[in-house]
């Protein structure tokens, strides 16, 4: 974009210290361009006008402004909207940096005015790069050794900002001599795993968690697992979440799934963490290795669809009550047959509205009990044709 000279407003999405706000200033500084900077938590309208005129002014004077807002997502629709003007008529060049998901957070406006891009976390070698770029600027090598120096990358966790933190404090202690592994983590606190339990990452997680289980992989499900009770996550939101992957996922392959994960919820509320989190563990395994089958939800869904579709008809009149002399008078019950007394307990009477054509909804799968239950579903299949023709 710079390149061609068409460099337009940007949203940088990315996870923190991965360079949002270094990509906007060097941006500012190649397009020439003044750089102001304001962050959504702390700025209110009033502040965003004053911007808004002071840029209108550099303006006039022949100089563009790079409007660069940092958490940009906290920013409300009003707020949102008071950049829209000043986009278009090129008083300023919005960049704005967010740890959120655009597509949830961001007015369709300003997205539909702005080009997102998606910066990923840094991984060793670029945090190896960062570290050789420090260790020149400080003039001296780090006194660790080479195991220790990987688990100093480690601890950053793939956030540039943490690793420069944790390179001041290692540079700034007199020592001789290269520290080993253990002697940096007694001097370094690990840093808490990256975890916003509202935000992406929370989502992030569980949809790894709910994939890794509906994937049958016992090891990846019980590594999710670990890694959003790690971040703090709230195991009776666990909890709820595995119950509905049991319900969801496996339904009736294995009736005993859905059981067991409200036994270990209620292992877990009696017991509480840590010693409850093991009976959710164990139901994630469980879950993993389960006979999955999704029929049950899949036929759930459709007889939702199908009862919004045909909502206003009545019940077919044989399998209606007559408690009254009135009602029995109008047909209401009339022909009904009681199934104990048919044969094999099994009337095969209709039992969907007269004008609707029946459909099929449930359609076990051949794993697990839902086995048994498709050769159940067949021979009634069958028994209802024989007694209907």
């Amino acid at each position: 974009m710079l390149a061609a000279g068409s460099l337009g407003s940007l949203i940088l999405w990315g996870p923190p210290g991965v360079g949002k706000t270094t990509i906007a200033r060097l941006l500012a500084d190649a397009s020439d361009r003044a750089f102001v900077q304001i962050s959504a938590i702390f700025t209110g309208v009033p502040e965003l006008r004053k911007v808004f005129e002071a840029a209108k002014l550099r303006r006039t004077q022949g100089r563009g402004t790079l409007l660069f807002v940092d958490e940009i997502h906290r920013f409300n629709k009003a707020q949102q909207d008071s950049f829209l003007p000043h986009m278009e008529d090129g008083t300023i060049l919005l960049v704005g940096a967010t740890t959120e998901n655009p597509s949830f957070e961001l007015n369709a406006a300003v997205l539909s005015r702005a080009q997102v891009m998606i910066l990923q976390r840094l991984d060793l070698a670029d945090l190896e790069r960062l570290a050789q770029r420090a260790e020149k600027a400080l003039g001296k090598p780090l006194p660790l050794t080479g195991k220790a120096r990987e688990a100093l990358l480690e601890m950053a966790d793939g956030d540039g900002r943490a690793l420069l933190n944790l390179i001041e404090q290692v540079a700034a202690w007199k020592v001789t001599g290269n520290l080993d592994t253990d002697a940096l983590s007694t001097r370094l606190m690990k840093r808490a795993a990256k975890y916003d339990k509202s935000g992406d990452e929370h989502y992030n997680l569980i949809s790894a968690l709910h994939k890794s289980v509906r994937g049958s992989d016992p090891d990846a499900a019980l590594y999710w697992f670990a890694r959003m009770l790690e971040g703090g996550e709230d195991p009776r939101y666990l909890a709820r979440r595995i119950t509905r992957m049991a319900v969801e996922d496996i339904g009736l392959a294995d009736p005993q799934a859905q059981v067991l994960c409200i036994d270990a919820w209620n292992t877990y509320e009696r017991l509480g963490s840590p010693e409850g989190e093991l009976a959710l563990a164990q139901a994630v395994l469980y879950l993993a290795l389960a006979p999955k089958s999704n029929a049950g939800y899949i036929a759930y869904k459709a007889a939702r669809k199908e009862a919004k579709r045909t909502g206003s008809e009545p019940p077919p009149m044989h399998i209606l009550n007559a408690p009254t002399k009135l009602m029995e008078e109008q047909g209401f019950g009339a022909g009904y047959q009681y199934d104990h007394d048919a044969e094999d307990g099994f009337s095969g009477q209709n039992f969907f509205p007269d004008t609707m054509k029946r459909p099929v909804l449930y359609q076990p799968v051949e794993r697990g009990f839902e086995r048994e239950l498709k050769k159940r579903l067949d021979w009634f299949s069958k028994q209802r044709e024989r007694r209907q023709t």
